[in-house]
C-alpha cells in the first residue's frame, strides 16, 4: 500500500491534470459557441440555394446535357469509382469522435470497392495518419488545419473534387463527417453529393404539373444556370460539413473533458479517504508508541525505586 507521501503526490498530480482538462473544456466551449453561430448564419443561404436547384431542375428540358444531370444507374454499384471526402480533427482527446468517422469510411470502402476504384480526400491529421497506417492511398491531402473551417477552404476542396468528377475519374462522391443531433449526441453521416439526387428527384416528381403551373425563363441557358448554382451548392454542403465536424469535435472534447474531470474528482475522493486512513493509522501508531514508551519509563522508574528501597532497607 502506498504511503502518505505517495498518496499526497498523486492527489497533487491529479489536481494539476484537472487544471488542464478544465482549461480544454472552456476553450472547446468557446469554440463551439462561435462555430454554431457560424453555421447558423450561413444555413439560410444554402437552404435557399437547394430550393432553387430543385425548382430549376423541374423545368430543365430533357435534351440538355450536363455533368450534373448524368446518373450512374447504368453502372453496377460495385464498379463505380467512388470518391470519399473524410473529415476528421487534427488531434485526439475527443472520445470516439475520430475513430467513428474513419471506421465508417473504411467500412464503406472495403465493402463496396474491394480496395479498388476509390479515391480518398482527407481533411485532418488524424485521418491522414489513420489511412496511411492502413496502407490506403490518399488522393489529396489538404494540409491546412481542420480547426478553422471557412469558405476559402471549402472552395478549394470543391474545386479539386469537381475537377475529378468532370474528368470522369470518379463517378460518385461521398462526404463522411460528424453531425451534431443535439448538445449531447452526434452521429456519423455518409452523404452522397454527386451525382445530385435532388436534381433527379425534382425532374421526375410532379414535373409535368409543376412545369405548367409556373413560368420559368432560363437566361442565358439551362446548362449555364446548372453549371453556376450546382458548384455553389456543393461548396455550401462541404462548408456546412466542415463546420458541423468542427462543432461535433468541440462538443465531443467538452464531453470527454467533463468525464475526465468527474473521474478525477472521484479518484481524488478515493485517494483522500486512503490518505486519511493512512494518516489516522500513523497518528494512532505514534500515540501507541508514546503510550508504550511512557509505560516503559514508568515501569523502569518503579523498578529503580524498588531497587533503591531494597538497598536502603539493608
Amino acid at each position: 500500500m502506498a504511503n502518505i507521501k505517495e498518496i499526497r503526490d498523486r492527489i497533487g498530480s491529479i489536481r494539476d491534470t484537472m487544471k488542464i482538462t478544465n482549461a480544454m473544456y472552456m476553450i472547446s466551449s468557446n469554440k463551439l459557441r462561435k462555430a454554431k453561430k457560424q453555421l447558423t448564419d450561413t444555413e439560410p443561404y444554402f437552404y435557399a440555394l437547394q430550393a432553387m436547384i430543385a425548382r430549376v431542375s423541374r423545368h430543365i428540358p430533357d435534351d440538355v446535357e450536363d455533368i450534373f444531370l448524368k446518373t450512374t444507374d447504368d453502372i453496377p454499384f460495385e464498379a463505380r469509382a467512388k470518391g470519399y471526402l473524410v473529415l476528421t480533427s487534427d488531434k485526439g482527446l475527443a472520445g470516439a469522435f475520430n475513430h467513428n468517422v474513419v471506421k465508417a469510411a473504411e467500412e464503406h470502402i472495403r465493402n463496396n470497392n474491394k480496395l479498388v476504384n476509390y479515391k480518398l480526400y482527407v481533411v485532418g491529421e488524424f485521418g491522414r495518419h489513420y489511412f496511411t497506417s492502413l496502407g490506403l492511398k490518399i488522393e489529396e491531402n489538404f494540409r491546412y488545419t481542420a480547426q478553422n473551417p471557412n469558405m476559402d477552404r471549402s472552395r478549394d476542396i470543391t474545386s479539386i473534387i469537381l475537377d475529378d468528377y468532370a474528368n470522369g475519374t470518379i463517378d460518385e462522391v461521398y462526404v463522411v463527417f460528424t453531425s451534431m443531433k443535439n448538445s449531447i449526441t452526434s452521429e456519423v453521416k455518409l452523404e452522397k453529393i454527386l451525382p445530385l439526387d435532388i436534381i433527379e428527384n425534382a425532374r421526375n416528381r410532379y414535373r409535368i404539373i409543376d412545369a405548367y403551373n409556373e413560368e420559368f425563363i432560363f437566361d442565358p441557358s439551362p446548362k449555364a444556370i446548372i453549371d453556376n448554382i450546382v458548384p455553389n451548392f456543393i461548396n455550401g454542403f462541404i462548408y456546412g460539413a466542415l463546420v458541423e465536424t468542427f462543432c461535433s469535435e468541440q462538443n465531443a472534447r467538452m464531453m470527454a473533458m467533463d468525464n475526465a474531470n468527474k473521474n478525477a474528482t472521484s479518484m481524488i475522493g478515493e485517494l483522500t479517504k486512503q490518505y486519511n486512513r493512512q494518516r489516522q493509522a500513523a497518528i494512532t501508531q505514534e500515540i501507541t508508541e508514546v503510550a508504550s514508551g511512557a509505560k516503559a519509563l514508568k515501569r523502569a522508574k518503579a523498578a529503580k525505586e524498588a531497587k533503591l528501597r531494597k538497598q536502603s532497607s539493608r
